[in-house]
């Protein structure tokens, strides 16, 4: 099995500690809680929670109140020839004491069928030994575990979303302003234009190249403005709020992303505590296939009162225990067959543990070369900006001494414009990238949300 010291060697990307207090945290919790899906998940889990206790009772005694009332004629009988064997002796008894105290009896037909006759008792039953009740229980207990990793994994993935719709959230508003900014720069570069052409300094395709320019801007501040109200609507989408809610911004966020420790946590993400869960049910079903093996013992007790035409007397009421044995024997090879699919869904529960765990690693290596990349770009393009800004001003200050061609200045602007907005996509991917991380290495602590 391939050793997990690559995922072991990725340090734990944490945001700040000002980060972990954000207004962020906030909004992750009110997402948690008012998310339906999660709540869709608690009641099941609160059903399964109930199916255990349900399950543990099944080792109690129960009582049950159980009544027969019969009412019949004809049918089989039995003949007992009461008066062959007595009517001899009676003859003879009277004939000794000089009397008839003793009568003439007939032969009797008795009616097997009882006929207003009842039999009321309460039955009281109670597992001595029953494997299958214990490996019932057992399993029912892994379905609330599993049951709550679930809610724990979506939660984990919700966490991912709702962070990576704020920094995109912001990412919106950044680009907005940058094009405020920037139309605020094209408006002044026409201001300049328009004076230079009423002192004949320029001609008039330079203005009209400049009035282009103030209305393209305006049109990408539009759609920034546009995308910023999409990226809104999502985001409380995500919270489950009204999609015109305002958002607060964290203007904490000024430096990339940063790391912060160790961790380990990568094994105990949901995806693989489930996986190991079905896997002791897979373990449990085995064992309940071969519970056949053990007999069932179980006891009884039943007290009540049984005769004819209701009546309700000493020599009618009753007790009566007993001890009862099932034992399954022979069934062609049903119960054998049970065994070994059993034994095959486990094998195939591990093989799908050694897969995904692959595959979780993989995720980890890819979130952590995406950081880095975003990092990297990040420095790049606070390069890029620094460089571009003096290039811009420089131009600027060589286009009004009339040392340049405005064509050549609006390439400066233009790599200005895109330098800055470069520069706050790149900020936003970095915390992006490092959510990534977050959720692929399990590292935000979800319990108390």
């Amino acid at each position: 099995m391939r050793k997990t010291y690559l995922v072991l060697s990725f340090s734990l990307f944490l945001f700040k500690e000002s980060f972990a207090q954000s207004i962020l945290n906030q909004y992750v919790q009110e997402g948690c809680q008012n998310n339906q899906l999660i709540k869709q998940r608690e009641f099941a889990l609160e059903k399964s929670v109930y199916a255990l206790k349900e399950a543990k009772t099944l080792f109690l005694p129960s009582i049950n109140l159980l009544t027969d009332y019969f009412l019949g004629e004809g049918g089989r009988t039995v003949d007992f020839p009461a008066g062959d064997l007595l009517n001899p002796v009676y003859s003879s008894l009277n004939q000794l004491t000089n009397s008839n105290n003793f009568p003439r009896l007939n032969n009797q037909s008795i009616q097997l069928n009882p006929s207003n006759f009842y039999d009321v008792k309460f039955r009281t039953t109670m597992p001595m030994l029953n494997l299958e009740i214990e490996y019932n229980k057992r399993i029912k207990k892994d379905q609330v575990a599993m049951q709550q990793v679930e809610i724990d994994l979506y939660k984990r993935e919700l966490v991912k979303e709702i962070k990576i719709a704020y920094f995109k959230y912001l990412q919106s508003i950044q680009a907005f302003r940058i094009y405020e900014a920037a139309l605020a720069l094209v408006k002044e570069s026409k201001r300049v234009n328009e004076s230079l052409f009423k002192n004949d300094k320029v001609n008039r395709t330079v203005v009209l190249r400049a009035e282009n320019e103030v209305t393209k801007i305006e049109a990408m501040r539009e759609n920034a403005l546009q995308n910023s109200k999409s990226a809104k609507s999502y985001f409380n989408f995500l919270l489950n709020r009204n999609l015109t809610d305002q958002i607060l911004i964290d203007s904490s966020y000024q430096n990339p992303a940063i790391i912060l420790g160790d961790s380990n946590s990568f094994n105990q993400r949901e995806e693989l505590k489930k996986l190991q869960i079905g896997h002791t049910i897979s373990q449990d079903l085995v064992g309940l296939s071969k519970s056949y093996i053990v007999p069932k013992i179980s006891t009884f007790l039943d007290v009540g009162s049984q005769g004819f035409d209701w009546k309700f007397d000493q020599q009618n009421r009753y007790y009566f225990f007993g001890v009862t044995l099932q034992w399954n024997l022979f069934t062609w090879g049903r119960n054998e067959h049970k065994v070994k699919q059993s034994q095959l869904e486990s094998k195939t529960i591990q093989s799908q543990t050694d897969y995904v765990k692959n595959q979780l690693e993989l995720e980890l290596s890819t979130s952590m070369n995406n950081f880095n990349s975003s990092l990297s770009n990040h420095q790049a393009a606070v390069s890029t900006f620094t460089t571009s800004k003096k290039f811009y001003n420089d131009l600027l200050r060589l286009y009004k001494e009339g040392q340049v061609l405005f064509i050549e200045l609006l390439d400066a602007q233009n790599q200005l414009i895109q330098s800055q907005l470069q520069v706050s996509i790149s900020l936003y991917d970095t915390y992006i990238r490092a959510a990534e991380i977050e959720r692929a290495n399990a590292s935000f602590n979800i319990n108390n949300y």
